[in-house]
């Protein structure tokens, strides 16, 4: 999620169960410990998908906190006022650091949480990667819990984080009803599906789910009190390397990089050009600037003259105040959407 969110995470964790022994240090200790993992932006690598793939890796796996925790305290242990507190200090910023890679899984970019046993993607799809109306919370905790010296704030703005939490996962399990619904009217056999909510809300979500070589998007409306609606989307060939016109299919380069692209996209990769286009442009399909379309956010370009990948973002900065304003009149008005009949209703 966005650092503020983290950092905050981290804060409320360590005041909850340091701040009474730790007193008001227990913030500090906690909000680097809990920002801390994202230090992995700063890594430097040539090749895009490379770094994409970096980011969430071991730094937020949960082998790694225990480490991670002495990192993040041993700088501020340099003052001997908190060498006598190192236990509790490391304590602090090792819960911090802790809250950091599962608050990422619940977004929908994946994290590394099990490496090194797997190198699987975790990602829970019920959060955005920004949501104000969890972390605002959260952050006047934090801040009530400092200015009374007390425990209590910070334990309440987390029981409030958990209630936000679970009302998050029954929103998804609503959408994916939906999800499971919409295919079944079209006659699709779902052989994988993802619903993710769309950016700063839990109203609107982006349904996706593959179905015969085909990825199917719907945008679906799920207010906290009311039915559910629908807003039928679109459809795109998945893409795969035989696809390619030669001679990007025959190159290992391009090979070794479509699969990581697709590793980090959870297979969800499509042509945005024709694939007979020079550069042919690929697409991460998992975002889009409309939740029932295909207008992906970022993704790989790959030329016949010069195989090697290159990333290219779409033109976001100028769709961004169009699409937030249309996203803002369907997360408060359901125009445009239709009611869908569920299984049981």
């Amino acid at each position: 999620m966005d650092p503020i969110t983290q950092t905050v995470c981290g804060a409320i964790v360590a005041q909850a169960i340091f701040n009474n022994k730790l007193g008001r240090s227990a913030v500090l200790f906690g909000a680097i410990g809990g920002i801390l993992p994202d230090i992995d932006v700063f890594f430097r690598f040539s090749d895009p998908i490379v770094a994409w793939n970096m980011h969430r890796h071991f730094t937020h796996a949960l082998v790694f906190i225990p480490i991670g925790g002495l990192i993040a305290a041993l700088p501020l242990l340099l003052r001997s006022h908190w060498r006598q507190h190192w236990k509790l200090a490391i304590g602090a910023a090792t819960v911090g650091w802790a809250t950091h890679g599962l608050i990422d899984c619940t977004t929908s970019y994946g994290t590394y949480l099990l490496w090194p046993f797997t190198n699987a993607r975790y990602a829970w799809d019920n959060m955005s990667i920004i949501d104000p109306l969890f972390t605002l919370p959260i952050l006047i905790g934090v801040v009530w819990a400092l200015a009374r010296g007390s425990t209590r704030p910070a334990r309440i703005a987390l029981a409030y984080a958990f209630v936000y939490l679970g009302m998050s996962v029954v929103q998804h399990a609503r959408v994916m009803n939906v999800q499971q619904t919409l295919a079944e009217q079209r006659g699709h056999e779902i052989a994988r599906g993802r619903v993710m909510p769309t950016f700063a809300n839990q109203i609107v979500w982006r349904s996706l789910y593959e179905s015969d070589g085909m990825l199917h998007a719907d945008a679906v409306r799920v207010p906290l009190f009311g039915p559910a609606k629908v807003k039928r989307g679109e459809s795109v060939a998945l893409l795969h390397l035989a696809d390619l016109a030669a001679p990007l299919k025959e190159d290992e380069y391009v090979r070794s990089s479509l699969e990581t692209f697709s590793h980090f996209a959870d297979g969800y990769i499509s042509a945005v050009t024709q694939i007979t286009a020079d550069p042919v442009r690929i697409g991460d399909m998992r975002y889009s600037l409309v939740p029932e379309g295909f207008a992906p956010m970022w993704g790989i370009a790959i030329s016949r003259g010069n195989p090697k990948p290159t990333a290219w973002p779409t033109a976001f900065s100028g769709d961004r105040d169009r699409t937030l304003r249309n996203l803002w009149r369907e997360i408060l008005d359901d125009t445009g959407y239709e009611s869908v009949t569920l299984e049981g209703e």
